[in-house]
């Protein structure tokens, strides 16, 4: 049988007791020391402390720690009880959460997948905490903790774009606890994760381009480092003009724009991006088909191409998740994710694990592409 981290962690403290290291009213290390010393999560010591107290190897008292019981050092057949106790799960009263974590949600993307969630997971008699962390990283690993400190029995995750992975949530990986990435995956790194097939949809949204007969096609994108989505779709990109044997040049693929980014939403960096667009337009005046990675930056382009005079019908642009005009017909040629097949998917996959069910690494979710007439 597979013993989790916070067995190990559990049965290191017993251990520490039996050996007399700990005695009857000693302190015993905090979640954030344990989680130090060991290199888990919070999430995993403090289950490891709870563990410990609900079989009476410990007393956790709240404002000032965890400190071992009178009378437990009982010897061999005490130990055994204690170890027989760790693989009982504690009857719960009510239902039990789980938490999703994601930058940010609106109608283009995020809503749907949202209310899809949390159907599925009211199905599943879960209860689902969500918590935005606006593209910090510093808010991403608060969540974790805060979620973990609330009790969650899982957690789905939009991780944030940036270069580095959070380190909070490897820990999760790495400590099995049931987790389930939407929307992205980590490369290299053995996690669950549903998602769209964005290289192939980024493909189809560029040859449809080259289909009309345009050559010359721009590609506009925030930072693709470490965001697998938008790496994913960049490549989409490039792999048609492999395909159709065109030349790609390089200097056609924008991809710095951040004022799309949730922690940026608030801030100056949508007027610099436009400054970017529009001395590309200048710069460059007879491309008129554009390959954009987000809704967001489409409306910034077909603004700056209005602010110069020019008319929209000149351009093609197509892009990820576009919303419908008042006519209810689509602003833009795009791809439209399932997003509720998606959240559907995601919890579902959660739930499989938290039985104790292997569940595949990657889980792809068909698109369509919608194009506007």
């Amino acid at each position: 049988m597979e013993v989790h981290l916070y067995e190990q962690l559990y049965r290191h403290i017993v251990q520490e007791i039996q050996i007399g290291k700990l005695k009857p009213g000693d302190r015993v290390s905090s979640e954030k020391e344990l989680a130090e010393q060991f290199g888990v999560s919070r999430i995993t010591s403090k289950k490891a402390l709870e563990k410990l107290a609900e079989a009476g190897v410990i007393k956790r008292i709240q404002g000032k720690g965890s400190f071992v019981e009178n009378g437990t050092t009982g010897g061999l057949e005490q130990k055994r009880h204690w170890e027989e106790r760790i693989s009982r799960v504690p009857e719960e009263k009510g239902r039990q959460l789980i938490g999703f974590i994601i930058s940010n949600f609106s109608d283009e993307f995020g809503l749907q997948l949202l209310r899809s969630m949390e159907k599925q997971s009211a199905e599943h008699k879960y209860d689902l905490i969500i918590k935005r962390t606006w593209g910090s990283r510093e808010e991403e690993e608060r969540a974790i903790h805060l979620l973990g400190s609330l009790g969650i029995k899982g957690l789905i995750v939009t991780p944030i774009h940036g270069e580095h992975y959070n380190e909070e949530l490897l820990r999760l990986v790495l400590d099995k606890f049931p987790v389930v990435l939407v929307d992205r995956y980590l490369k290299g790194i053995p996690v669950c994760s549903v998602y769209t097939d964005n290289k192939k949809a980024a493909k189809e949204l560029t040859l449809h381009l080259i289909e009309k007969g345009h050559k010359q096609i721009a590609y506009l994108s925030p930072p693709v480092e470490n965001t697998s989505t938008l790496e994913e779709r960049l490549f989409g990109y490039t792999s048609a003009f492999t395909q159709e044997g065109l030349k790609l040049n390089e200097d056609y693929c924008l991809t710095n724009l951040k004022g799309t980014l949730p922690i940026n939403m608030h801030g100056t960096e949508s007027e610099s991006d436009k400054t970017t667009v529009k001395h590309f337009l200048e710069q460059y005046p007879d491309v008129k088909a554009f390959v954009v990675s987000e809704y967001l930056v489409a409306t910034i382009l077909a603004q700056v191409i209005d602010t110069l005079g020019r008319s929209l019908d000149d351009y093609d642009i197509v892009c990820f998740d576009s919303l419908n005009d008042h006519f209810g017909k689509p602003i833009f040629t795009h791809i439209q994710q399932d997003e509720k097949r998606m959240g559907e998917e995601a919890v579902r996959l959660l739930v499989s694990q938290l039985s104790g069910e292997a569940v595949p690494e990657q889980r792809i979710i068909e698109h369509r592409m919608i194009v506007k007439k």
